[in-house]
């Protein structure tokens, strides 16, 4: 296969790519960021319980 050829049919491929709408882009952006914002809480949450235990213990 010759690189043209390839790059033909990389374009074609291309044409065929159905790309988000901006808003769904936004819906997904701020979701991953919730979701985000929500497990660093959880583990900020965890180590704050954990790092309690263990300095009752130690002290």
């Amino acid at each position: 296969m010759s690189i043209i050829n390839y790059l033909k049919e990389v374009n074609a491929e291309t044409k065929n790519i159905k790309w988000p709408t901006k808003k769904v882009t936004t819906y997904f952006t701020i979701g991953v960021i919730l979701v985000s914002i929500l497990f660093a809480l959880y583990i900020g949450l965890l180590d704050f319980v954990f790092t309690e235990i263990v300095n009752r213990f130690l002290i």
